[in-house]
């Protein structure tokens, strides 16, 4: 182990396309592998083999499909966030019982010879082989295989095979049907996690156990075949259909039961489970008022989902497993040409290769079928955050796909437009015009009740205007501009012109507020959340304009769908050129808010040297007193409003800002890196890039357990193409101006522009773009425009 590579390579030997791990005893599997070799496509996840059982909570996920309870407010105020939400997990098919001579294989009477489970990222299956050795010493071999299909978005599918090696055995396989909660409790409940030095600090990254709430099974029916059985949320009221259809196949060919014998060596059992998920699609309206049950919720038969459930499960099992297996493989070709990253770092890069394949697989599971529903901040591979949707979504998973699959990165946005309705209501309750997203959700409520770091992150509505912009600079999409486009950008403006105040200074201000910064709270004009409320104010009023001049119709219809009076562009127009952006000519830094540059350096001498996370072992206030950061702030805007930013300042703001970011939020390392890299701080670039890229792999912040940081893999991406690809658009142009590390020989990804596909290759001191894909584009490089013909190929020194 190295710091630069720091897995245990005995364990997890190097594959570049593929994760794999040495299971022989006495090692076993862990939680943190439970997360790392988790199947999903968006909308099914499913864990790997864990610790800890595969009960609700631990084994399988659907996105969306969640439980509502009331938040216990013992000091209640108004308009407090007053319901939980959180994933309760849906009933798991993944784990099968294997009979040997009658006798269930179990660790208790036999003992696993050897054990390995592999994650290909090429094929998108997860395999366990595991070589068991009998009472007699005779040996069984068991071949597990899972693949959650990435082009079926309801269909998971387990395969066990069991294989005699040594003598003629009884065999019988079957699949465990797991709907109640292992040993009566949840992992939350079971597992010590009081890390601070107070017993009972609970680790607010966790998902938290909420009190009330049910998944209550109610009816199953069996046709053919196929057995289903229906569940209902007791409180949301939401529903799911789980349906299995199996197939087996014996030592003659495919058999009517599960149970063979005697099945000789070199003959087989396998039984193929195909399982489906199905659940109404609600919109992200909330829960009805003054009540728990989710708006939207159908009242009537369970018909639908039985019917669309039965389809899923005929038409799987007339494909079979082979044809599923290619549909998956087939799937992730396309991706891999859309999104892959090619390095060269040097001698002995095969590791990090394979860290950067593992990251953008996990985008890929966490995106594939997503479409209706958001991305929660650790997609469907654990319970962390409870399965909300961060602003993560629109800063760091947006980007990514903007620039590799715009039809993913609109479907993303267009939840959100479909939250509107319920971000109206919450504006209003709040005393604010417009719209107010919530800070944490699942269904459009409000979900963080530690206000100061949730409902104050105002910045939530900025992050949610700069992807529409930026997807819409990028894409081209003007379709999307004149329609949800626009009434995000206009209805999160008015937010910002309704919260904030002209000052005597002459300028528009924004109090108590929180930016990204989590160790901040309650300031007064925080650098990034100002930075970003300006280019959303002045967005709106430019998306306004531009509707007027290219499309009239839909500028007036989106005028009067949005009763947008006649002074509100000019208003807004106004309020983002006069935001206040402080810049304190004394430390030659921007301000990260008003008070930040006065509070004194962290106490080492009272409080010692930093314990991370300080939130584990710091009370928020002693914390907030201080000068010390969670995570990027100023520099993340430096990032998104680039242009807007000499060098010279940037580089101040990053050597000022840098020492004094603990990195206790996996979200930070990505911009570091990418802002290290633009003001020609090489060394820092990458040790944040290597601190980053084995965030999950190598268990960084100690929480992987919990599930993946889907923020941190979408951030391995940006700071290959904007750390050291250059990528920068503002939220309007996009643009190159590459630094390739130090010793790296070769970096190339592609990215789709306006519809067009743009090949780009550095290796040192020297840039290549091509186009894959369309009739001709133009490109800044450093500055000056590149235009990129078809059939022809750009060398430009660097």
């Amino acid at each position: 182990m190295t710091r630069n590579d720091p897995m245990d390579r005995t364990r997890f030997p190097i594959d570049p396309w593929a994760l794999r791990e040495r299971l022989d005893p006495p090692a076993a599997p862990d939680a943190v592998g439970a997360t790392l070799f988790a199947l999903a496509n968006g909308h099914i996840g499913v864990r790997g083999d864990g610790p800890d059982g595969r009960g609700l909570g631990q084994g399988s996920f659907v996105n969306g499909f969640h439980e509502t309870a009331w938040i216990d407010h013992p000091e209640p105020a108004y308009g407090l966030a007053q319901v939980q939400q959180w994933l309760p997990g849906v009933p798991d098919l993944a784990q099968f019982v294997v009979t040997v001579d009658g006798r269930e294989l179990t660790e208790a009477w036999a003992e696993r010879r050897s054990d390995r489970r592999s994650l290909d990222f090429r094929t998108g299956l997860s395999q366990r082989r595991t070589v068991w050795s009998l009472p007699d010493q005779s040996r069984l071999e068991v071949v597990q295989t899972r693949l959650v299909s990435l082009s079926r978005r309801d269909l998971a599918v387990f395969r066990c095979v069991v294989r005699p090696l040594d003598r003629p055995l009884q065999l019988r396989l079957d699949a465990r049907w797991q709907d109640q909660t292992d040993d009566l409790s949840t992992t939350e409940e079971r597992e010590d996690h009081t890390s601070g030095p107070d017993q009972g600090t609970a680790d607010p990254r966790r998902g938290q156990v909420a009190q009330g709430g049910d998944l209550v099974w109610v009816e199953t029916w069996r046709r053919g075949e196929t057995e289903l059985r229906a569940y209902r949320c007791s409180n949301s009221g939401l529903r799911l259909v789980v349906g299995r259809r199996r197939q087996v196949s014996g030592p003659d060919g495919p058999a009517a039961e599960s149970a063979a014998g005697p099945v000789p060596v070199g003959a087989s059992l396998s039984l193929v489970d195909l399982v489906t998920y199905q659940t109404d699609q609600t919109p992200p309206l909330g829960v009805e008022p003054g009540g728990l049950r989710v708006v939207g919720t159908p009242d009537g038969g369970w018909e639908p989902l039985v019917e669309s459930g039965s389809a899923a499960l005929e038409q799987a099992a007339q494909a079979g497993w082979e044809v599923l297996v290619q549909e998956q493989a087939a799937w992730l070709d396309d991706f891999w040409r859309r999104s892959e990253v090619e390095i060269d770092a040097g001698p002995d890069s095969d590791g990090l290769i394979q860290a950067v394949h593992w990251a953008l697989f996990q985008l890929a599971q966490a995106t594939a079928w997503a479409q209706g529903h958001g991305v929660g901040a650790k997609g469907l591979s654990g319970s962390g955050y409870c399965g909300h949707y961060f602003w993560d979504s629109e800063i760091y998973l947006a980007p990514f796909l903007t620039y590799t699959d715009p039809a993913r990165a609109r479907a993303l946005l267009e939840f959100r437009h479909a939250m509107l309705p319920a971000a109206r209501r919450r504006a209003r309750r709040m005393d604010q015009a417009g719209a107010l997203f919530p800070w944490r959700t699942i269904d459009g409520e409000e979900a963080s009740a530690y206000f100061p770091a949730g409902t104050a992150q105002y910045h939530i509505d900025a992050d949610i205007a700069f992807a529409t912009a930026q997807y819409v600079a990028v894409s081209g999409d003007r379709d999307f501009l004149a329609g949800p486009g626009v009434d995000l950008l206009v209805e999160t403006a008015r937010l910002w012109d309704s919260l904030g105040h002209w000052g005597a200074d002459g300028l528009f201000h924004l109090h108590q507020v929180t930016g990204p910064d989590e160790y901040s709270a309650l300031v007064d004009d925080n650098f990034f959340t100002n930075t970003l409320a300006a280019f959303n104010l002045t967005e709106a009023a430019a998306a306004l304009t531009r509707l007027g001049q290219e499309r009239p119709l839909d500028h007036a219809a989106a005028v009067a769908r949005l009763a947008v009076s006649e002074d509100e562009p000019e208003r807004w127009r106004r309020a983002g050129q006069g935001m206040s952006l402080a810049w304190d000519a004394e430390r030659g830094v921007h301000p990260q808010d008003a008070a930040f540059c006065d509070r004194p350096l962290w106490d080492v001498a009272r409080l010692g040297p930093w314990r991370r996370p300080l939130l584990l072992h710091h009370h928020p206030l002693v914390i907030y007193r201080h000068r010390v950061l969670k995570q990027a702030d100023v520099v993340l805007a430096l990032l998104l409003r680039s242009n807007q930013f000499s060098l010279e300042r940037k580089r101040a703001d990053f050597d000022y800002y840098d020492a004094l970011t603990t990195g206790d939020s996996t979200l930070s390392g990505a911009i570091q890196a990418i802002v290290a890299a633009e003001v020609g701080h090489g060394r820092a670039a990458l040790d944040h890039f290597h601190e980053l890229v084995w965030t999950d792999l190598a268990d960084r912040p100690g929480n992987t357990r919990d599930g993946v940081h889907i923020a941190a893999a979408a951030g391995v991406w940006a700071v290959l193409t904007q750390g050291f690809g250059g990528l920068r658009d503002s939220g309007q142009r996009p643009s190159l101006d590459p630094r390739l590390p130090e010793g790296w020989r070769r970096l190339a990804f592609r990215l789709r522009l306006a519809g067009q596909t743009v090949s780009v290759v550095l290796t040192p001191g020297q840039l290549q773009l091509s186009l894959i894909e369309g009739d001709g584009l133009e490109l800044l490089v450093r500055g000056e425009p590149v235009w990129i013909a078809p059939q022809t190929v750009i060398d430009r020194p660097i």
